[in-house]
């Protein structure tokens, strides 16, 4: 979910973990069950990020995530504070070891809670967070009566200055403070934790308690710290202030917590995150809905999502009691829906259905049955530099609020756009159009050509990734095309391991398996790009699992093409090019992910991967590209 202030490690790589190191290249980096706050690497199927399109592109990344939870509008709202209502405050003794169980403030439970982090530039990295920033963006959370805000470090550049902006201006805000230890890094992580100390100490009529550690035992972290270690932590911090510590990780983790780390926690502060499981773990539970009619799909999946959120919190509440720890609260520490796909969540992300599953959460902890202390929505505000990672927030990176909070604001303080219930996305399965028989099948090109076939719905051209790696505009071309008139110029926007642009078909499948021999893939192309390009095209989608990249290295001198400013004509046999075939980012089952020539989503593929062409990461390059005339042939 969110990243310490200090945390450098890849302001590309860990949108989606809470702190992930920069993967070298997409290609390289092993799909895992969920990448928490951070997101990482490349390519992997813009069909899908592409088919939804009511919202921006997702990452190729999946990557971390997270986070939400306000009751929506007027019933949403008032559930939102029984969102955070308290279901018990703990204490109690320590079954094992003996030790006084320290008991949650009623405040930590009665205020409405978030998870807030200030930044909002692309790159956090530059960026100077001011008091200023602090207030306003307090003003804000004050009018909706977010009043809890759980932040992830102890870094003097946030959190000190968060607790000297509330306390300076009198504000009527407690904090659950954070301490972020850091893997393999005990000079830094010593450091921190006297950072915690202190500011627990200074502050205690404002921090109601500290997390020691975000997602750092979970068996996917990237993060990763020993229980052992994180005992020592924890009990370190414990140790030195009077306020409850816990430690800040994923279900799954405290379905399973070893009793060195329940021995020294008051509470579990757990995360659970259905929309990032439906990209990581597709099977976990069912989001496609596929055996429900259209018009009652969304609201299923998101029934759906809620009770996959349930059973999170049922898992840890059955283990913790059969451990002996039946006394012990349960916090969820981070939950949300986005609001936007920006990371694989297509068919599912949009302010509709956050508010759906922020409403859902309400009627939970409004009901008498089982149900956490209390929910820390993720997050307060977007943050754009967590690229695959934002469009969780109750607000967009302008500060105006989202639709699930709305009815707390002037309609002044609205993001753009207007909804109804009936604007919920839900999975629509690619539509196949027939087997294309046509000896020509165009997908952009001004001149038609007797007997061609065209896409039944006109490509999107987009870049992999959010925000985008590459733009696609059209221009006056020159002469010299062989499709005069206009071409598609190119533009990349790298990130380090480089970029990508597909032409995706939202919504359908071409079968164009009667091109797999004898077939060509043909195009023009203007550039001086340096050294090679990958080109090729996508069959599969990721929501079905099945998304499958059948891109090759193209250099100059071959195939036709040269990168020396000129109009060339360039044409791959596509029995070329399926050999260099591979399963797409994320995809994990080679029985789905393969190539299926029956259902080609993203005709045309062309991309810059530094790690497969043989550039340098960070290499940057942005020479325009002009493409023209793009068809298959056989």
């Amino acid at each position: 979910m969110a990243w310490p202030a200090w945390c450098i490690t890849a302001a590309w790589a860990c949108r989606r973990c809470r702190c992930r190191a920069t993967p070298p290249s997409p290609m390289l980096i092993p799909a895992s069950p969920r990448t928490a706050t951070g997101s990482a690497s490349a390519p992997s199927t813009p069909s899908d990020r592409a088919r939804t399109r009511k919202n921006p592109m997702n990452k190729f990344f999946q990557l971390p995530g997270r986070r939400a939870l306000m009751a929506a509008l007027t019933a949403s709202l008032v559930g939102l504070s029984g969102l955070m209502v308290t279901a018990c405050g703990g204490g109690g003794v320590v079954p094992t070891t003996g030790v006084q169980a320290r008991t949650l403030s009623p405040e930590f439970t009665s205020r409405k809670a978030v998870a807030y982090s200030p930044f909002r530039s692309g790159n956090r990295d530059t960026e100077t967070i001011t008091a200023a920033m602090i207030r306003e963006d307090l003003a804000l959370l004050k009018t909706g009566g977010f009043t809890l805000l759980r932040v992830f470090d102890s870094s003097d550049a946030v959190s000190k200055l968060l607790l000297q902006t509330i306390r300076d201006n009198k504000l009527d805000f407690k904090v659950m403070l954070g301490v972020y230890v850091a893997s393999g890094n005990t000079t830094f992580s010593d450091a921190e934790v006297a950072r915690g100390i202190a500011l627990a100490k200074a502050y205690p009529d404002i921090v109601l308690a500290v997390s020691v550690g975000n997602e750092t035992m979970v068996s996917w972290s990237f993060n990763k710290i020993d229980p052992a270690q994180m005992k020592t932590y924890i009990s370190r911090v414990r140790d030195a202030i009077t306020q409850p510590v816990t430690t800040d990780d994923n279900w799954a983790f405290w379905a399973a917590a070893p009793n060195s780390i329940l021995d020294v926690v008051d509470f579990a502060a757990v995360h659970t995150y259905a929309l990032a499981d439906s990209v990581f773990t597709p099977g976990s539970w069912d989001w496609q809905q596929t055996g429900v009619a259209a018009n009652q799909r969304a609201a299923a999946m998101m029934s759906a999502a809620l009770g996959k959120t349930r059973a999170d919190f049922t898992a840890v509440r059955s283990y913790l009691d059969d451990k002996g720890f039946k006394n012990m609260p349960i916090v969820i520490g981070e939950t949300g829906w986005k609001a936007v796909a920006s990371g694989g969540e297509t068919f599912r992300a949009h302010p509709v259905n956050q508010k759906m599953f922020v409403d859902g959460l309400a009627s939970w902890m409004a009901g008498s049955t089982a149900k956490p202390t209390s929910i820390v929505y993720f997050e307060a505000f977007d943050e754009p530099w967590k690229g695959g990672d934002d469009k969780w927030g109750l607000f967009d990176v302008n500060r105006k609020a989202r639709y699930v909070i709305q009815s707390l604001y002037p309609s002044s303080q609205w993001a753009a756009g207007s909804y109804t219930a009936a604007d919920a996305l839900y999975y629509v399965p690619a539509t196949g159009n027939g087997t294309v028989t046509a000896s020509r099948y165009s997908v952009y090109a001004e001149a038609t050509t007797a007997g061609e076939a065209r896409p039944t719905e006109t490509p999107l051209w987009v870049g992999w990734n959010s925000p985008a790696t590459a733009y696609a505009g059209e221009i006056t071309s020159s002469s010299a095309s062989t499709d005069a008139g206009h071409s598609l110029e190119i533009t990349p926007s790298p990130e380090s391991w480089g970029w990508g642009m597909i032409a995706a078909l939202q919504t359908s499948a071409e079968d164009l398996s009667q091109f797999a021999t004898g077939g060509n893939l043909n195009f023009s192309i203007r550039t001086t790009y340096p050294g090679s390009i990958e080109v090729g095209f996508l069959t599969g989608t990721v929501t079905e699992g099945s998304a499958y990249d059948v891109y090759m290295t193209l250099a100059p001198g071959q195939y036709g093409y040269q990168n020396d400013g000129a109009w060339h004509t360039v044409s791959i046999p596509i029995s070329a090019i399926t050999p260099h075939g591979a399963m797409a980012f994320g995809m994990t089952d080679p029985s789905k992910s393969k190539l299926d020539m029956s259902k080609v989503t993203n005709p045309f593929v062309i991309a810059d991967r530094y790690a497969v062409t043989g550039k340098s990461a960070n290499a940057n390059v942005r020479v325009p590209l002009q493409v023209d005339a793009v068809y298959w042939s056989k």
